[in-house]
């Protein structure tokens, strides 16, 4: 067993590959985070398209046992995601929703229905908050006006260190708290 085996079993993952081997369809540029469960026991029914991510701890569901004592059956619904699709940290997708394309689910929501290509979602229900474009508009004005950092900020770069933690601190103070990093 390598290391990433481990890990992902530590973890109580099951790795990506398996999960595709067991009928999981996933499309170029999938981009899956520490703890994201996808469900295991009926990965055939979920398909995801490019250029995905999948932030830490969400869940991507295609059955729900809630009704297993009552009625001896477990209800299973197929999930898509489409391409283009970012999913916040700690989110829930529920089975039998479809998600569109070019579309942001906000941290922590809970996607109960389908959502429309070019939406952005939050909350518990998930509602549409904006449109994909509305967002990004909002959010590359936002850019214009703030602080950005390059690679070196980040723990990818070799070079990375304490003066640069508190560089991008002091920076991110004088701007409200908020920037960008690439």
């Amino acid at each position: 067993m390598g290391i990433k085996s481990l890990l992902y079993k530590l973890r109580g993952e099951v790795p990506t590959e398996v999960l595709i081997r067991n009928g999981l369809k996933v499309g170029k540029n999938f981009n899956r985070f520490s703890g994201v469960i996808i469900d295991d026991s009926h990965c055939w029914l979920i398909t995801i398209g490019d250029n995905v991510t999948i932030a830490p701890r969400a869940h991507v569901l295609a059955h729900d046992a809630s009704t297993k004592n009552e009625t001896g059956y477990t209800r299973i619904g197929m999930v898509s995601i489409g391409s283009d699709v970012f999913v916040g940290a700690e989110s829930v997708i529920l089975p039998g929703v479809s998600i569109g394309s070019k579309v942001v689910i906000g941290a922590g929501s809970v996607v109960t229905k389908s959502i429309p290509d070019n939406r952005v979602v939050a909350g518990n229900p998930a509602r549409v908050i904006s449109t994909y474009e509305e967002f990004m508009k909002k959010r590359q004005q936002e850019m214009e006006h703030t602080v950005r950092f390059d690679e070196t900020y980040t723990m990818r770069d070799s070079g990375f260190d304490d003066s640069k933690k508190q560089e991008m601190l002091a920076k991110l103070r004088e701007n409200n708290g908020v920037g960008y990093v690439r």
